[in-house]
């Protein structure tokens, strides 16, 4: 098959081929949105019962270039898969690899360096106030880690993971390091990421001003969240706009 037909036919035999396309897109809208860097940070998304087996971005490709054939399949529980010809990044595998063990309904993980997430987590404190709606959205539903150990191999992972067994908790600060969201699909997960990304940079720049900060009452934080948490449907209009851009600009990813 020559490559223009293979970029213009999706190769829909691929297992998991409409997650895989999911997440592929939202790979490169993550980097057109700069919350990417270079060719580090990493998404994955569980395709099993029990979420051990998952989808996970290739070792060291940047995310604007990932397509959907190129999602390496990995089990959790398999201790041989850094020894692999495509194994994935170790970090990746660390961090990844617990969770999905550890928290069955973290069905995708997204973790990036966010500018704005980062400030926040370079913070003494890192906890979001709620000062606006979607700083509002995680109040009570985001967790600070403090323990930053270096970089998150196998125990850094399996510590981490602890701190997201609470499924009320979608986000986690990760103190001097960055963010890491979960959800139940990559539609939910990147829209919360998406927001919590927007909420920091809010929180950051009303920081700059140096004036004092308008946080609304825990009564309405929580009232605002719940409201956040039930809204229907924008999760997946969100990420199906998304990919209705891409199709029409870069339509490789499904490949």
């Amino acid at each position: 098959m020559s490559l223009a037909r293979l970029q213009k036919e999706p190769l829909t035999n691929l297992p998991y081929y409409e997650e895989r396309v999911d997440l592929a897109a939202a790979f490169r809208w993550t980097a057109r949105l700069n919350m990417h860097e270079a060719v580090a940070n990493h998404f994955s998304l569980s395709v099993n019962e029990d979420g051990t087996r998952f989808l996970m971005n290739p070792n060291q490709v940047h995310f604007s270039r990932i397509k959907a054939s190129d999602l390496l399949l990995i089990d959790a529980n398999d201790p041989d898969t850094l020894s692999g010809p495509n194994a994935p990044d170790p970090t990746a595998w660390g961090l990844h690899g617990a969770i999905h063990r550890n928290v069955p309904h973290a069905r995708c993980a997204m973790h990036v360096h966010s500018i704005h997430a980062t400030v926040l987590a370079s913070l003494a404190d890192s906890t979001l106030p709620p000062i606006d709606q979607n700083s509002a959205m995680f109040f009570n539903r985001h967790v600070v880690d403090a323990n930053y150990g270096g970089l998150a191999f196998e125990e850094e992972g399996e510590r981490c993971s602890k701190l997201l067994t609470d499924p009320k908790v979608k986000v986690m600060v990760m103190g001097n390091h960055g963010v890491m969201v979960i959800g139940d699909t990559v539609a939910d997960t990147f829209n919360r990421m998406f927001y919590f990304e927007r909420a920091a940079e809010t929180y950051i720049k009303a920081l700059w001003t140096g004036r004092p900060l308008r946080t609304l009452s825990d009564e309405i934080a929580e009232k605002t969240a719940r409201e956040m948490d039930d809204y229907p449907g924008q999760a997946e209009r969100h990420l199906a706009e998304l990919k209705a851009i891409l199709d029409e600009e870069e339509p490789v990813y499904r490949n």
